[in-house]
């Protein structure tokens, strides 16, 4: 199961009950953040979840409204006596531009790891997230990012027995390990199904549509995707500025084949994005108006959801 929360939905400066760009996801004890805006903190505790299990903070690209919230987080961090190593991803220039916020906050009792984003596509393995970093179009290096929680086949007893594996190895088989036996190496494939489906959510803020994004969000359980701007007559400001409007996400989600898709990163003038929701559920229906705190349970498609 995979926890996902907006913690903030606003683009560009904050505005009464929307704080800046923020998303946080929670699987198997450890959380992982996308962008860091400013109310971020407060978002986390108005949710009612915890800063000290948060492993990897991911940023889309450096400006200020993705960025401001990380000196206030880190000093709180650090003030909860923390001590595990932090994992900081982003494009180039992620450890210049987080030592130049940590003027404010530089004495931290943990390790802060950084891997930088040098391909227009790079994959990450931390804490059982599968991360998949992908450029996006804006008018500074951007990425969106794809999570994705594997799932392996199922235990087969019939295999088991048919290869004459010990039954004291199966337990250990089934949760991933290879083990050297008196059988020579025991792999966890020889006793286990195929692989089954996963979870997949993708996220994308501050971008024209791109290819890149159709690619990556293809079959996702959930698109949460940049939805600027819902008037029409902003369509060339869109462009203008590389921002995408709740049209063009709607395509996008559309020609990916996504489960379900969520806006977010709206425009200071669009108060009431829901007023403009028709716009996009006529091309792809399954499309929601994004709101701080917005969240839900993805889990895997024998477990059912929680939304």
């Amino acid at each position: 199961m995979l926890d996902v929360c907006l913690l903030g939905t606003g683009g560009m400066m904050p505005l009464p009950k929307r704080w800046l760009t923020a998303l946080m996801a929670r699987y198997n004890g450890s959380s992982l953040l996308i962008d860091c805006g400013e109310g971020t903190q407060v978002a986390i505790k108005q949710k009612g979840w915890s800063f000290k299990p948060i492993d990897v903070i991911c940023f889309t690209h450096y400006h200020g409204d993705h960025i401001s919230g990380l000196p206030g987080l880190l000093l709180t961090m650090g003030n909860a006596e923390r001590t595990e190593p932090l994992t900081l991803i982003g494009p180039k220039g992620l450890e210049r531009v987080v030592n130049a916020l940590r003027v404010i906050a530089p004495e931290l009792p943990f390790e802060i790891k950084y891997r930088e984003i040098t391909d227009p596509i790079q994959e990450f393995k931390i804490n059982g997230y599968g991360i998949t970093a992908f450029r996006v179009h804006h008018n500074v290096p951007c990425y969106g990012y794809t999570l994705q929680i594997k799932r392996q086949g199922k235990f087969s007893v019939e295999r088991a027995q048919e290869r004459q594996i010990p039954i004291q190895y199966w337990n250990r088989l089934q949760k991933g390990e290879t083990i050297e036996s008196e059988q020579g190496i025991l792999r966890p494939e020889m006793v286990l199904g195929p692989e089954r489906k996963g979870i997949k959510l993708t996220y994308t803020t501050d971008t024209r549509p791109t290819r890149s994004i159709e690619e990556n969000a293809k079959d996702a359980d959930l698109f949460i995707c940049e939805g600027m701007y819902g008037e029409p007559e902003k369509d060339a400001k869109a462009r203008e500025y590389k921002h995408m409007t709740f049209k063009e996400a709607a395509v996008l989600a559309q020609k990916a084949q996504v489960k379900e898709m969520w806006l977010t990163h709206y425009s200071p003038s669009l108060v009431r994005p829901e007023d403009y929701m028709s716009v996009a559920r006529d091309i792809f229906p399954a499309s929601f108006a994004g709101k701080d705190g917005k969240s839900v349970e993805l889990t895997f498609e024998d477990e059912g959801r929680d939304g």
